[in-house]
């Protein structure tokens, strides 16, 4: 089993800054580990993904350009970020930390466990 926690989510004016966080524990190794989002009425949709050594990663691409996955591996420290610049009202959604063994052939994770979400607001 893993737990995923997320964090950092909250209100921001378009064109600004969020940083969200995912906390890993349990079996935490899995080969990769991603975000993806729902906004209301919608379905949930990918953003980024990153593979376990931290050097490969994946975007959906409306957020290339203005979105950074990395993780933090050191210290038994296992972290997920997501660092989202030049924020827009379009990505306003609860965002969810997901960890998956599987990568899709379209570079999307398959998704083994979820975190429970974190509420982007983005205003105009």
């Amino acid at each position: 089993q893993v737990q995923l926690v997320e964090s950092g989510g909250g209100l921001v004016q378009a064109g600004g800054s969020l940083r969200l966080s995912c906390a890993a524990s349990g079996r935490t190794f899995s080969n990769y580990y991603g975000w993806f989002r729902q906004a209301p009425g919608k379905e949930r949709e990918f953003v980024a993904a990153i593979s376990w050594s931290g050097i490969n990663t994946f975007y959906e691409d409306s957020v290339k350009g203005r979105f950074s996955i990395s993780r933090d591996n050191a210290n038994a420290k296992n972290t997920v970020y997501l660092q989202m610049n030049s924020l827009k009202p379009d990505d306003t959604a609860v965002y969810y930390c997901a960890a998956a063994q599987i990568l899709e052939p379209s570079g999307r994770p398959r998704p083994d466990y979820w975190g429970l979400g974190t509420q982007v607001t983005v205003s105009s």
